[in-house]
């Protein structure tokens, strides 16, 4: 047995991320493929694996989120080592990096701060970041997020600084009149030309007035839609089981046949 394997278990947090160091430093040295990495190629490995935790999470499969989260922290503790390699930096700065900018964003509990709630919390957070060098509340939301995820975290940060309605009640007069004024370019008489771009935008506010509601009763739009798309799946899944089991093919089935499927697939 090769004499370079770390100790197989670890007794403490300490000594257990100094064993994955260990191993993505061997790694680094001695396989072909993790030689040639570049934080490049690892970076939609890495977008891959943060999908596949947020599955775990969503499916309620602890023992997956676990084995996730340790590919995530090995993509992390990657990067930092790629980095160090021409000085950029290292494992240790990453760590006492965000340790500080933790400390130093928290004054209420690290400081003489007082604050009421978490809403206290999250402004102060975008007021800190903003005398950090921030130029726009809106700075720190990635340009590549899905579109869902940043109308989300757009009016997250809006409301950080006090840009948001007063109550749920006035979110949802804004569903109402996006929704009409989606109706009013999209449910045009048959012989009118739809704009299709007219019609995206006025979709598209329509969307992000929902997304702004769902906010406001505390649901994450992006966890909501994800579990209905599983539940489609589900359902979907269930229909074609069915139909074979019956020697039959969806395309030469009727939508009144297909639906017999469908609403039994919902009792489950």
């Amino acid at each position: 047995m090769p004499n370079n394997i770390p100790p197989v278990t670890a007794e403490n947090p300490a000594l257990a991320f100094e064993r994955l160091l260990t191993v993505l430093d061997t790694l680094r040295t001695e396989c072909p493929w993790d030689k040639k990495q570049t934080m490049e190629t690892l970076r939609h490995l890495t977008i891959e694996e943060t999908y596949e935790l947020s599955d775990a999470i969503l499916e309620g499969d602890l023992p997956e989120v676990k084995k996730e989260l340790g590919d995530v922290m090995m993509h992390l503790v990657f990067y930092a080592r790629i980095a160090s390699e021409t000085n950029e930096f290292t494992i240790v700065d990453v760590l006492n990096g965000v340790c500080d900018k933790l400390i130093s964003r928290h004054p209420h509990i690290y400081g003489d701060v007082e604050v009421l709630d978490e809403h206290e919390v999250k402004r102060n957070w975008e007021k800190l970041k903003l005398k950090e060098g921030n130029k726009s509340v809106l700075g720190g939301v990635p340009k590549g997020l899905p579109s869902l995820v940043k109308a989300s975290r757009i009016q997250e940060k809006a409301r950080g600084v006090g840009f948001d309605w007063d109550n749920k009640e006035q979110v949802w007069e804004k569903v109402e009149e996006e929704l009409q004024e989606f109706k009013d370019e999209y449910n045009l008489a048959s012989d009118q030309e739809i704009d299709i771009e007219k019609a995206e935008g006025e979709f598209g506010d329509l969307l992000f007035s929902l997304i702004n509601y769902a906010r406001f009763i505390n649901i994450n739009p992006e966890n909501a839609l994800e579990k209905t798309n599983k539940k489609f799946i589900k359902r979907f899944q269930y229909l074609e089981e069915k139909a074979k089991e019956n020697g039959k093919a969806l395309q030469d089935m009727t939508l009144a046949e297909m639906d017999i499927y469908w609403n039994e697939a919902k009792k489950f």
